[in-house]
């Protein structure tokens, strides 16, 4: 005859459903949690103005999407807002994860591209969802031609970046389709469509130059 141990004890007086709950606790007790990803190397140049630049123009595109469905959401235009700003936020995120794997450091400017950006959509989206779709029509055909501009720089480059220039290519073509639905939303009857789309380019052009830099 043996004696039994204090724990042995316990365990026998516990319910079923109590000892599976202090084996369960142990065995979370006992597993490791899982490792953070590695760290890449740090970026060279090229590829730490491209994330850091891309990273900024995402953050303002996210942003001028929710304006314009702060003000026109519950309309016609909400549907197609929304799968647009879906997109872009996929876009934020993706960028956001780059910035930390490739240890970027974000423009400094992004407080100010936040609220401008917001500004932009909402004050658009008032004149009207033609206006809201100039914006759109705007704003991607600027980050079109700079992700074109980018896509060439990396396949010029000595050793080119294959998973960047994979993520660039898909937002490309996928801001492509948000100019093309601006467009067949009556972006171009817009009241001043020329002049609204001329500033917004402008104020693209200017941002995605400031962010290279600082």
């Amino acid at each position: 005859m043996y004696r039994r141990t204090g724990l042995q004890l316990i365990r026998m007086a516990m319910p079923p459903a109590r000892r599976g709950q202090a084996n369960s606790t142990q065995q979370q007790q006992q597993t490791p949690p899982p490792p953070p990803p590695p760290l890449r190397p740090r970026a060279n140049a090229l590829t730490d103005e491209i994330i850091r630049v891309d990273h900024a123009g995402e953050l303002g595109a996210d942003r001028i999407y929710a304006g314009q469905m702060a003000i026109l959401g519950n309309g016609p235009m909400g549907k197609t807002i929304e799968h647009m700003w879906e997109q872009e936020k996929g876009h934020r995120k993706q960028f956001e994860q780059l910035i930390q794997q490739h240890r970027v450091r974000p423009t400094i400017m992004a407080p100010i591209w936040n609220v401008a950006a917001f500004a932009l959509g909402a004050g658009t989206a008032l004149l009207g969802e033609k206006a809201a779709m100039a914006c759109t029509v705007a704003v991607e055909t600027v980050i079109v031609e700079h992700y074109n501009d980018q896509l060439r720089q990396i396949m010029e480059s000595p050793n080119p970046d294959k998973e960047l220039l994979a993520t660039i290519t898909k937002f490309r073509d996928e801001e492509q389709e948000h100019h093309d639905t601006g467009i067949d939303c009556g972006a171009e009857q817009a009241p001043f469509y020329k002049a609204i789309t001329e500033v917004i380019k402008f104020g693209c052009k200017t941002a995605i130059a400031i962010s290279k830099k600082i």
